[in-house]
């Protein structure tokens, strides 16, 4: 595996390493080890995926709070998405700022968010489907979120909304 360090700290866009024959290809995305020598969160508690039918679909910018702040290993396995992620932790030299990269199927790259980012994505096309690791069990007391386009963050969505969730649109504007 390829550790791409974003320009938000902490974040890793994560390529991995094909090994190929007459038969296709094999690729690991998780090595505990590797994780571990990279100085990053190995514990995961929960997979999940979501399915999503229409391009332009929005889902976020959604993150759990402590004390169930969660890190997020995230990766599109059928279609492709614009990802985004924002850091939201006060102390961070890149608080307040986001990335966005694409993941897709073709790609098949990997998206490590650690504790205390917000996390969203876009799709890309029609029939989408990511693939999420968890570190932390969903709870419900603690998801929250912030608005997909507050002004504080400016996220250059690539294209126009076409589907969103009520409870995302009325995340508040500011933190």
């Amino acid at each position: 595996m390829k550790f791409l360090s974003l320009d938000l700290n902490g974040s890793f866009l994560i390529e991995p390493t094909q090994l190929a024959d007459e038969r296709g290809y094999f690729a690991r995305t998780f090595c505990k080890q590797t994780f571990e020598e990279m100085g990053l969160n190995t514990h995961l508690d929960q997979c999940s995926f979501s399915f999503n039918h229409k391009r332009g679909t929005l889902r976020g910018m959604h993150f759990q709070k402590i004390p169930h702040a969660e890190v997020k290993l995230v990766r599109c396995t059928r279609g492709s998405i614009y990802d985004v992620i924002i850091d939201l932790r006060p102390e961070s030299k890149t608080y307040k700022q986001w990335k966005g990269v694409i993941l897709s199927s073709e790609n098949r790259h990997l998206l490590y968010i650690p504790e205390g980012f917000a996390h969203g994505f876009q799709t890309l096309e029609d029939n989408v489907e990511v693939f999420y690791q968890i570190s932390a069990p969903y709870a419900p007391e603690s998801a929250s979120g912030v608005r997909w386009n507050d002004s504080q963050f400016g996220i250059d969505w690539p294209l126009d909304i076409s589907v969103i969730s009520s409870k995302d649109q009325q995340y508040a504007d500011i933190l």
